[in-house]
């Protein structure tokens, strides 16, 4: 078994020194975690090297080299790149998921490209990847790939990781291939972001875009499960850290500190991008510096901006309005001893960075929206034994874990003022005591540890999975039941019908029983060894109309009513239902469209199988909420069942009724099939020995599991021995 890491550039840089190519291995935040992962597998890398070479010996070196390290270079044209990349990622994903959607660019030939792209990585990672193994997909340029290679390949655990935002549904939805990407998504048995915000969203979106059922962190799709979870990415604590006690870091820190004169500064470090709040920081600044005078010659910025897609135009206004906008703080505040604000336009490596956060009295790192950013994490390792204080924006992801920081909205510049002076002013013991606590969390929630936990949760799913499919009918189980069936004498078989025999319908009143559906259930109780009931939450009445011609024993509304022998039989008298119960429900269907009111001999129903799923989570809670005192009163049973609630008399339940069955025969043989909750009360009344099949979704509670409802028929079918 095999890790093969998947993500759009390998972790290096092909570089070509004297005539020959040479293979830089990157010092980014991925690499890092994964090379400190502690595991026996053997680690594979899929993606872009970086290059592009025509087909010919140079290429045929590169690839060598890379093969040789594990490496495995996925070839894109340079066309590929520009609309993919560029194109698809940065002028479609970045924007939609980072809140600006007013920069989003449209257009057929970037979609085209992200999913050509998307089935070239697959086509490269097939050639690593054999059944088994381990697949580790990283973030929004690769969010189709899981899906396709799940189709190519069986019996592989796949995991996703998405390292920027994931926005609100009402944002996601804007997008035309949202279905495409959330397919592409669920193809990974665990699909994981920064924060439990970004978490929830994408369930969200699921919801509500595929109609999928999900139970909490669960998304039930056909045979197996996928999960969400969030594990927030952290730094190498102990490189950060003990930086600054080299002594080359520290003599560059000293230097530095000298020739930024005695004042006060404040950090910023950022990659140019729109997302990140530069300009409003800087506005905040010189916002600050006037509404604090007694601050000015004392306080200075100094801000990092690392260049990026320069050549974009969104950019290079960006940078220009950057540049302008710093020309005029130091234009209006400047003196000859002090500067408001030191710019530098330029990438600062490792050694460059950690005598800037030693020295810095404060960080501001304020974007508009970011997924994790680990700046400020590293800021508060490298401040090791030095005072400091940390301006965050509550829209980074790192603002769920650093509760210490001043956490501040990065568009509210007063607020950012406010904040600049209070950090100027907070005690020095205050400061190391909020430090030494962000400190303790940096330490111990480190990107070897999000690594391994990311692992460890994978390799949960991938149990998980196994067993539902060892529970899933197939050949094998099939086999098992068959046998037992054909060896029994005296068989009792409990059937579900909505969900279970017949698909769920929009309108209830459409399930009618298809004439398929009839000459199955005619065989399968032509069977002298066989006692047939359909038990179901239905009223009498309907089950009457669409069964009632049948030789089967009919239960409805859950237990309360059983036919036999041609009689209906009361487990207990009608219900009179008072107003009060009535009127609950009746507010509810007022207020939520598409839901509606059933009122049954023994029960009342609301149903909201039709109701936006956002709306229906709700309402549902509302409604319980508001029936659990008067049904505690009159000692009436609130149930939650397959889009119902059902508030029924107490004692009545399909768990009962199986255990009335039971006890009226010495039967060799019981089978029940289900997919409510309601029939996993019946599953646990059942004798252990019981044959207990859920379906949709899997249940502890029955031995085994049809994925979908036609199934159902076609195992009862199988069994019968007629095909």
């Amino acid at each position: 078994m095999k890790l093969v890491i998947i993500s759009n550039r390998l972790p290096l840089k092909v570089v070509k020194e004297n005539g020959s190519f040479k293979v830089i291995p990157s010092a980014g935040g991925l690499a890092t975690g994964l090379d400190s992962l502690e595991t026996s597998l053997e680690r594979h890398w899929v993606g872009w090297p970086g290059i592009h070479l025509d087909d010919g010996e140079e290429k045929i070196k590169i690839d060598h080299l890379l093969q040789k390290k594990n490496y495995h270079p996925v070839d894109l044209s340079p066309e590929q790149i520009e609309n993919y990349y560029e194109g698809y990622g940065n002028s479609v994903l970045w924007p939609l998921c980072h809140y600006f959607p007013n920069y989003i660019e449209h257009e057929d030939k970037y979609r085209q490209a992200y999913y050509e792209v998307n089935a070239l990585f697959c086509e490269a990672a097939s050639k690593v990847i054999e059944p088994g193994d381990m697949v580790w997909v990283h973030d929004y340029h690769l969010m189709l790939l899981p899906k396709i290679i799940r189709d190519r390949i069986r019996d592989v655990s796949i995991g996703y990781f998405h390292h920027i935002p994931f926005p609100s549904y009402e944002l996601f939805r804007t997008l035309p291939e949202r279905a495409d990407i959330l397919k592409g998504l669920l193809g990974a048995d665990l699909i994981a972001f920064h924060t439990h915000g970004y978490m929830h969203h994408f369930i969200r979106a699921v919801y509500r875009v595929l109609n999928l059922d999900c139970d909490l962190d669960e998304i039930f799709l056909d045979g197996r499960v996928a999960c969400t979870n969030a594990f927030p990415m952290g730094i190498n604590y102990e490189k950060y850290h003990d930086a600054i006690l080299r002594p080359g870091i520290r003599r560059k820190a000293e230097k530095l500190r000298k020739g930024f004169g005695n004042g006060k500064l404040i950090l910023s470090v950022d990659r140019l991008d729109y997302s990140k709040g530069i300009l409003t920081r800087l506005k905040s600044f010189d916002g600050f510096l006037e509404h604090y005078p007694q601050y000015r010659e004392k306080v200075s910025l100094v801000i990092v901006v690392a260049p990026s897609r320069e050549h974009v135009a969104k950019y290079s206004v960006l940078k220009e309005e950057i540049d302008r906008t710093v020309g005029g703080i130091n234009g209006k505040y400047s003196t000859v001893d002090w500067r408001p604000v030191y710019y530098f336009y330029r990438t600062f490596g490792f050694n460059g960075l950690i005598p800037l956060y030693y020295i810095a009295d404060a960080a501001l790192i304020t974007p508009l929206r970011d997924g994790m950013n680990l700046v400020a994490k590293e800021y508060i390792a490298a401040k090791r034994d030095t005072p400091g204080v940390l301006i965050l924006s509550e829209m980074a992801g790192a603002s769920v874990e650093l509760a210490d920081a001043l956490i501040v909205n990065p568009s509210d510049s007063r607020e950012i003022e406010n904040a600049i002076a209070t950090a100027m002013e907070i005690p020095v013991d205050r400061q190391m005591e909020a430090l030494r606590a962000m400190q303790k969390i940096v330490s111990e929630q480190t990107v070897g540890r999000w690594a391994a936990d990311f692992m460890a949760e994978l390799a949960g799913v991938k149990a998980k999975n196994d067993l539902l499919h060892q529970k899933v009918v197939k050949k094998k189980n099939f086999d098992t039941i068959k046998g037992a069936y054909d060896k029994a004498l005296n068989r009792l078989i409990i059937l579900d019908y909505d969900g279970t025999l017949t698909p769920f319908s929009k309108d209830p009143k459409d399930a009618v029983p298809s004439p398929e559906l009839i000459d199955l259930l005619l065989r399968l109780a032509g069977d002298l060894r066989n006692r047939v009931v359909i038990s179901s939450g239905r009223d009498r009445q309907t089950l009457d109309l669409w069964l009632g011609s049948l030789p089967v024993g009919l239960s409805a509304e859950h237990g309360a009513f059983y036919k036999e022998h041609g009689t209906w039989h009361h487990r207990l008298p009608n219900a009179k239902w008072d107003e009060e119960i009535s009127e609950i429900i009746r507010r509810i269907v007022k207020r939520t469209p598409r839901s509606e009111m059933e009122v049954k001999d023994t029960a009342l129903v609301w149903h909201y199988r039709n109701v936006d799923v956002w709306l229906a989570e709700l309402r549902v809670t509302e409604l319980i909420n508001a029936l659990i005192n008067p049904c505690f009163r009159r000692n009436l049973q609130i149930m939650k069942g397959n889009r119902i609630v059902e508030v029924k008399p107490a004692g009545v339940g399909k768990g009962v009724e199986a255990e009335r069955l039971v006890s009226e025969g010495n039967y060799d043989f019981i089978m029940a099939i289900g997919d409510d909750t309601t029939d996993e009360e019946m599953f646990l009344a059942l004798p252990a020995r019981a044959i207990t099949i859920k379906v949709g979704k899997s249940s502890n509670a029955a031995r085994y599991y049809f994925p979908s409802q036609p199934q159902t028929v076609s195992f009862l079918d199988k069994l019968t021995g007629t095909r």
